[in-house]
């Protein structure tokens, strides 16, 4: 027996999985290669939004 939907849930449509699966890919390929930002890095850069004084995102120095 399958649970009732919640009312103004809908499913996504299939396009929406294939994008996920390539940009999933990509990130797990990004991860794989070391081209990630340390959490804490992504932290201070959320304090500073919070804060009212945003400094530029973080990213990974691979990346370049």
């Amino acid at each position: 027996m399958s649970d009732p939907k919640q009312p103004g849930v809908e499913e996504a449509p299939a396009e929406f999985d294939a994008d996920y699966d390539e940009h999933s890919a990509q990130a797990d390929a990004d991860a794989e290669a070391g081209r990630v930002v340390p959490h804490e890095r992504v932290a201070k850069w959320l304090q500073s939004i919070i804060d009212g004084k945003p400094e530029p995102a973080p990213f990974s120095r691979l990346a370049l």
